[in-house]
């Protein structure tokens, strides 16, 4: 008999193997062509139903003890269909050596003080056996001799047996199986291989949650972009866009996975290019110095789209945190600002003492003097005249950004005129175009 389809198993069932094509997730039964086929039984065509099973395991990234898993939990289900009780627990184990199944029934040894023993009594004729209904919370529940197993009868079987013990009792093994329970082993093994596929997924993304990852747009549906990160798709919604950047089908996007989150479908990942954390594990991917810790990133201001201020250190003689992250012509930061769409990035470097640390910050402006007051956590820094509009920036953002790096209120002031605070100038219109680099 010839099949295309690789990835099969069969199961003999009088003239028809059933051929469970598990890539289209279909079952087609093909008549057997050769009369000389061979007439062996479910046992020995375990090898080839684990081997499939496994090919597309491997495909999906499914550990090989999952595998055994959904192995074994196909095989009870076609061996209970066929051959099992109602409120019966039956377990398969499956013998990678031998290729072969063993079936076992599962009993939980129980006694008087854990199951209820009811006895059952028919009624007369024409007279209803009436229900019995529980009215105690604590019922205990009733025995039921498919799944249990009292302690005495399980101590002829094993000597040391106690309450709570499961006891595995071997099943007759059969050869054939009809097309129901074929069917449902089918059924199975497409469950747990999607949801040992789905679990899998999670953990794979949960490792990676927090970090930078490369994807493509996959579909765009209102102001939300699909973006397919090769195993699973996550979302990247409107409010985690960078204002007025534009997005394409196939378009080649680094994104910061946020959070990964279980769900019924599939791990559900959460994606964004607005993240303040997103430049920091940039800068950990462009520049080894940060990688490897020589450099220090110690603190980001962003405003995704336009600006970003970073704060850099490092304690080792003879590093320059600032010439490390820029790179040879500035290579390193501009393989970042292309990632962001033409984001600008200042730099620079942080330092304890918070007076030059906050005229650091308010760079490209040049600062004049900068008074603290520590119990107000308040900065009044004082600016040439012609720095005013420079150091405010515009609509604020200059000082607003370099307010979020320090931690530190600022107020700005120009020679003698009245100051401007960082709220005032988060009112102000444009008072002035920002330095270009």
């Amino acid at each position: 008999m010839k099949v295309r389809y690789k990835r099969a198993f069969f199961v003999k069932n009088s003239n028809f193997f059933i051929l469970f094509c598990m890539a289209k997730k279909k079952t087609v039964v093909v008549e057997e062509e050769e009369q000389g086929a061979d007439e062996g039984s479910l046992s020995g065509r375990l090898g080839e139903f684990g081997s499939a099973v496994m090919q597309i395991a491997d495909e999906k990234g499914i550990s090989k003890e999952r595998v055994l898993e959904v192995v074994e939990a196909a095989l009870a289900a076609a061996y209970k269909k066929d051959y099992g009780k109602k409120g019966q627990v039956i377990h398969a184990k499956f013998d990678e050596v031998q290729k072969s199944a063993n079936f076992f029934l599962v009993k939980e040894v129980v006694d008087e003080t854990t199951r209820e023993f009811v006895e059952e009594t028919e009624g007369e004729e024409g007279e209803e056996v009436p229900e019995v209904t529980e009215t105690d919370e604590e019922r205990l529940p009733r025995f039921n001799s498919e799944r249990d197993m009292l302690l005495e009868e399980a101590k002829k079987l094993k000597k040391d047996a106690a309450l709570g013990d499961m006891m595995e009792l071997p099943l007759p093994p059969y050869d054939e199986f009809g097309r129901v329970a074929a069917q449902t082993a089918k059924q199975v093994i497409i469950q747990r291989i999607r949801e040992a596929e789905r679990e899998s997924m999670f953990d794979e993304y949960k490792e990676k949650e927090g970090q930078v990852v490369n994807g493509t747009v996959q579909r765009i549906e209102g102001r939300n972009v699909f973006v397919d990160l090769g195993k699973s798709v996550g979302v990247l919604f409107p409010s985690e866009q960078i204002e007025g950047e534009n997005y394409r089908m196939g378009q080649h996007v680094k994104v910061y996975l946020v959070r990964v989150e279980s769900d019924t479908k599939g791990p559900g990942l959460l994606l964004s290019r607005t993240h303040p954390e997103m430049v920091r594990h940039l800068f950990s991917l462009e520049v080894p110095e940060i990688f490897t810790g020589t450099v220090e990133i110690k603190a980001v201001a962003r405003e995704a789209g336009s600006r970003t201020k970073i704060a850099v250190f490092s304690a080792e003689e003879g590093v320059d945190p600032i010439g490390s992250c820029v790179g040879q012509k500035g290579t390193r930061v501009q393989t970042i600002i292309d990632a962001l769409g033409g984001e600008k990035i200042d730099i620079i470097e942080w330092n304890e003492n918070a007076e030059k640390f906050i005229s650091a910050a308010l760079s490209p402006a040049k600062v004049m003097s900068v008074a603290l007051h520590e119990d107000e956590k308040r900065a009044v820094v004082t600016v040439p005249d012609d720095q005013l509009s420079l150091a405010i920036g515009k609509r604020g953002q200059n000082v607003r950004l370099a307010a979020k790096l320090t931690g530190w209120k600022i107020d700005v002031a120009g020679g003698a005129k009245p100051e401007v605070t960082e709220e005032a100038a988060e009112e102000t219109p444009a008072l002035g175009e920002e330095a270009t680099e």
